[in-house]
């Protein structure tokens, strides 16, 4: 096997990530992420929903760009506090399809399983923002013990899925113990981790997380990226060194008013996925998550966009657009159809009769 890529090159380490990292509205000021002006109606947003930039994100950020579309997925707005009437703490029904702690069971053979709701960025839009921060919840080892127990004595459970919080923050050495427990478990056939971490913070992608991470089992990273700017040099060459330990890469993404809801951006962005082996899978309708209005666009402007891209890219680049029914019902694929009474139509629009 070539010898791995690995981020020894990234512009900070993981241990001065951490400690540089934007975690306050003061950080923010001194940054010239955003004016003075606003600080003290920052900080209540602040007190409510946590921030966090990573120095990689922060670097990317134009802060003469009153619209850029990095600051608009991390840097806090006073919009944040107004939450819509269809707008929930729980969008998707996590806790209703929690049979225990740590575990989300909602299709028969997979399950969520949350050891953590730690992250390394604070996206604003995110459907799990009353539950995540620092020092958010973390699994006891007791209780970490009894969710892999209830996947244990599930045999239906084919699928693992390490959500959170980002798994990759856990400490090699910890996440190494889980991936071991779980590939221990007969019919457990495949593990997926779902994180943001090679992309807001490379560094992490070290030696020793890439050992735990290269299993007999098959491991998928689905990493989450919005814009093609994100896709630095190091985050390229942290996936480069992830598919080295045969790591398979998947791509999520969420449709954002403001940051990618145009063709040409989505474009660039599964284009730069592909070509860094992550095949695209999810594109996101954003969640009724509170205080999110500010980023939803109407379901058919998405089906739009997807049919755009649908007749300028090749399929390895072609995600399905998807929406998680509020309240836990399930994630469905939301179109384009092409498919009407009449017959079939065609990426110039023209109809066809078939069948």
């Amino acid at each position: 096997m070539t010898r791995p890529i690995l981020v020894s090159d990234a512009k900070v380490d993981a241990a001065t990530a951490a400690s540089s990292t934007i975690r306050t509205v003061t950080a923010l000021v001194g940054a010239g992420l955003v004016s003075a002006g606003i600080a003290g109606d920052l900080q209540a947003v602040s007190e409510r929903y946590a921030i966090a930039i990573t120095p990689d994100m922060a670097r990317i950020i134009d802060p003469a760009d009153p619209a850029d579309p990095i600051a608009r997925q991390f840097v806090p707005s006073p919009g944040e506090l107004i939450t819509t009437p269809d707008e929930l703490a729980d969008p998707i029904g996590d806790k209703s399809h929690s049979p225990i702690k740590g575990i989300i069971h909602r299709y028969p053979d997979r399950v969520l399983l949350k050891a953590l709701h730690t992250c390394p960025v604070y996206c604003r839009f995110c459907f799990r923002r009353e539950q995540v921060g620092p020092g958010g919840e973390l699994l006891t080892g007791e209780e970490l013990d009894a969710a892999i127990g209830y996947i244990r004595a599930n045999p239906a459970v084919w699928e693992v899925i390490l959500t959170g919080g980002d798994p990759l923050m856990l400490s090699p050495r910890r996440l190494g113990e889980i991936l071991d427990a779980l590939e221990a478990i007969p019919h457990v056939e495949t593990l997926r981790i779902h994180t943001r971490v090679p992309v807001v913070d490379p560094a992490r992608i070290s030696p020793s997380l890439l050992k735990v991470l290269s299993r007999q089992k098959p491991l998928w990273i689905a990493i989450h990226a919005n814009h093609p700017r994100e896709l630095t040099a190091d985050a390229k060459n942290a996936c480069r060194s992830l598919t080295q330990v045969g790591v398979a890469l998947l791509g999520q993404t969420v449709l954002l008013r403001g940051v990618n809801d145009d063709a040409a951006v989505l474009e660039a962005l599964f284009r730069a996925m592909v070509t860094m082996r992550i095949k695209p899978y999810y594109l996101h309708h954003p969640d009724l998550a509170p205080g999110t209005s500010d980023f939803r666009l109407p379901i058919a402007e998405g089906q739009n966009i997807m049919r755009t891209l649908r007749g300028r890219l090749s399929g390895l680049a072609q995600p399905t657009y998807v929406l998680d029914i509020p309240g836990g019902a399930g994630k469905v694929p939301i179109g384009p159809n092409m498919v009407e009474t009449d017959g079939v139509r065609d990426l110039a629009n023209r109809l066809h009769s078939y069948g």
